[in-house]
């Protein structure tokens, strides 16, 4: 990193973004090294309920905008041991971190990170007040399913088909006379016509009538969501208070 300490410190409050695009959460301090004096760590708070932060390394950290792009995804970061939001990590924290994000660690030869980021000269004692602040995300689950299903029924269709046939009726007509062309022996015999008729012959094929599908449309409803979130409130007790600060006995001044 080529920033110094004050320009780290610009980053507080800024939103963690990991490499696929994904929400972490939000700056609370950075950690600086208690013998390079150089920015470490950065303390995010992920939303998730407590006190306890968490940390990610500050190597290949950058600004885009006003988000903080960070080196490790969501699911590391989120996993990483967390510890209280009490502006140091023991070196057994800062072995466990270092352990879980693969990196060597060098013991100090004495005292603890301490975190930058925030103003403290001329300050005799200090502590920090933290609150909880509700995340909230979705996921997808199975609500329902829909099925196409197709069956076979039977109909009995009725029509009436009209049909032709032929039926023989007797025609009786007088010869004329002086007609002796007709006229001849007596004889016997037989005349034969052949009769026709129509018959009905029923013959099925299979007609595709309609195509069925099925589509999904989204919805939107809305869901409320209440909770609870904790906050602590700092007040201030003593009698050798001077100015305005006198005001501020006995109640929460922070907010």
């Amino acid at each position: 990193m080529t920033d110094n300490n004050a320009q780290i410190g610009t980053w507080l409050n800024r939103t963690v973004i990991d490499p696929s695009g994904s929400k972490v959460g939000t700056v609370t301090d950075v950690y600086v090294d208690d013998q390079t004096k150089q920015p470490d760590w950065l303390a995010i708070s992920t939303g998730l309920f407590g006190t306890k932060i968490s940390f990610v390394p500050l190597d290949g950290a950058r600004v885009d905008g006003d988000d903080v792009i960070v080196a490790y995804d969501k699911d590391t970061i989120k996993d990483a041991p967390r510890t209280e939001a009490d502006g140091a990590l023991s070196v057994e924290e800062e072995q466990s971190l270092y352990a879980h994000y693969g990196r060597s660690y060098a013991a100090p030869s004495g005292g603890d990170a301490q975190r930058i980021g925030r103003d403290t000269t001329g300050r005799d004692a200090s502590m920090v007040r933290s609150e909880e602040e509700v995340s909230i995300d979705k996921r997808t689950q199975e609500a329902g399913r829909v099925k196409l299903r197709k069956w076979v029924e039977t109909d009995n269709v009725q029509v009436t088909v009209p049909v032709e046939r032929q039926v023989a009726r007797v025609v009786r007509e007088p010869v004329a006379e002086g007609d002796t062309a007709s006229v001849g022996e007596f004889v016997e015999g037989e005349e034969e016509i052949v009769l026709s008729e129509e018959v009905v012959d029923v013959n099925k094929r299979v007609v595709a009538k309609e195509r069925v599908g099925l589509e999904t449309d989204t919805v939107t409803d809305n869901v409320p969501v209440n909770e609870t979130v904790r906050k602590e409130r700092v007040g201030v007790e003593g009698d050798e208070l001077v100015g305005d600060d006198r005001g501020d006995r006995g109640r929460n001044s922070s907010r």
